[in-house]
């Protein structure tokens, strides 16, 4: 890591940004010109001269030059024993109902609030704002609504409409009337009845939850096509086989109307969690199951959205508190940020397990830390365009995309944990 890298301005540049194109360029040089844009204060900035056990966290930390030799030996002990074919339906068939049991499960425990979408997605602020007229937003994968409920509690917009969507049904009840905040953190109890009065009659703007499957087949009942300004999907298309990516991303474009926005946030490549999981785990390329059943993709900078490769020009972005149900749930080493000096440890414990079996093809962009020995690649569903059940590209054009990667520290154990999220903003066409 060189010292110049290291010890320039705090301030970083975060995401590619493209011009509205009528196909989103597969590099910064096939004739549409990249834009850097998004200033994020990095004040936890890992100079040589900083003790790395003095914080939690670090901001925009390379991976270390025996990272790649880390992942190539996961990766191998991984492929070595797979999920057996015979075992594959079952956790392939009902996804919803693992979903269901984890919140069934994590019924007595409460779900942090995502704080950190406001600064990482600015157009939900300007959506609640009170001068912004008609907005829908759509947010599919709700979990327990702790991002539907701090953007209304926040609202000040009379002609917002949200509508929250899961496939776990008890999810879908949890944001209904079975949750209750307090002290701005979200928790539930099975024995006592409730209504959180911020979804039955919200101060401003309206919101309304409803069961639904992002693969299926039909859209909701209670919205029309074409009627979304924003679809919020956060660790959401992970839970997904990629044969479904598909249909989910039609329906996305079908929900969305022309110009609307996805806002999206997910597991990147070679993520700690990934890195985790033992044998018996890995589903398919970069695709797992947990201990609690639950499925995750670990994903790369590349095609879904826009039929394109990411570009080899890419930089970071960081958030100042990340937290999702899933990683509460299955990782029980994981830490999650609370805020810059603050870090709790999940009690919960769902094995893991690993990630591709000799990818087909490189991405450069993917992964700094990939090499022969632990490639980064395009899962092969992505290799034959379009998807099933999913039009032909293109159908977004790229507005942002990168990679957000922190250094996390257990200073008492004396433990350096690498965490990689993929973040982007498309724009439908």
């Amino acid at each position: 890591m060189s010292t110049d890298r290291l010890r320039k301005k705090a301030c970083f540049v975060a995401l590619v940004q493209y011009p509205a194109c009528s196909r989103p360029p597969v590099t910064p040089h096939q004739g549409c010109d990249c834009e850097i844009i998004g200033i994020y204060n990095a004040e936890r900035f890992l100079t040589e001269d900083a003790d790395v056990w003095s914080q939690n966290a670090w901001d925009h930390v390379p991976p270390p030059d025996d990272q790649e030799q880390a992942i190539a030996l996961s990766l191998a002990r991984q492929r070595i024993a797979p999920v057996s074919e015979s075992d594959k339906p079952k956790y392939n068939e009902k996804p919803a109902k693992h979903w269901d049991n984890f919140y069934k499960m994590n019924a007595s425990n409460f779900f942090k609030d995502r704080k950190w979408l406001h600064l990482e997605f600015p157009e939900l602020v300007a959506a609640a704002q009170s001068s912004a007229g008609p907005k829908t937003v759509v947010e599919i994968g709700c979990g327990a609504g702790n991002s539907v409920f701090p953007l209304l509690s926040e609202n000040t917009n009379p002609e917002l409409i949200i509508h929250a969507y899961d496939f776990a049904s008890h999810a879908v009840k949890l944001v209904q009337v079975g949750s209750s905040i307090v002290h701005g953190r979200l928790f539930t109890d099975p024995l006592v009845p409730q209504n959180n009065p911020l979804y039955t009659t919200p101060p401003c703007g309206a919101i309304k939850a409803s069961v639904w499957d992002l693969s299926s087949e039909f859209l909701p009942e209670d919205i029309q096509p074409g009627s979304a300004d924003i679809v919020v999907l956060v660790f959401v298309l992970s839970a997904l086989h990629p044969q479904e990516w598909g249909r989910a991303i039609s329906n996305v474009h079908k929900i969305l109307k022309p110009g609307g926005l996805i806002l999206f946030r997910d597991y990147g490549r070679h993520d700690l969690t990934q890195l985790r999981f033992k044998s018996g785990r890995l589903l398919d390329d970069n695709f797992y199951i947990r201990g609690d059943k639950t499925r995750v993709y670990f994903f790369e900078l590349a095609l879904l959205f826009s039929g394109s490769r990411a570009p080899a020009q890419q930089t970071h972005t960081t958030t100042e508190e990340i937290i999702d149900d899933a990683d509460v749930s299955s990782d029980p080493l994981s830490t999650v940020i609370d805020s810059p000096s603050t870090l709790h440890t999940p009690s919960s414990s769902s094995p893991a397990p690993e990630s591709p079996r000799t990818p087909p093809l490189p991405l450069a962009a993917a992964s700094p830390s990939a090499s022969s020995s632990a490639p980064a690649a395009v899962h092969s569903s992505l290799l034959h365009m379009p998807l099933p059940h999913c039009p032909e590209h293109p159908l977004f054009s790229i507005v942002q995309l990168g990679v957000d990667r922190r250094l996390i520290v257990n200073r008492k154990r004396q433990l350096k944990m690498y965490r990689v999220w993929m973040q982007g903003k498309y724009k439908k066409l």
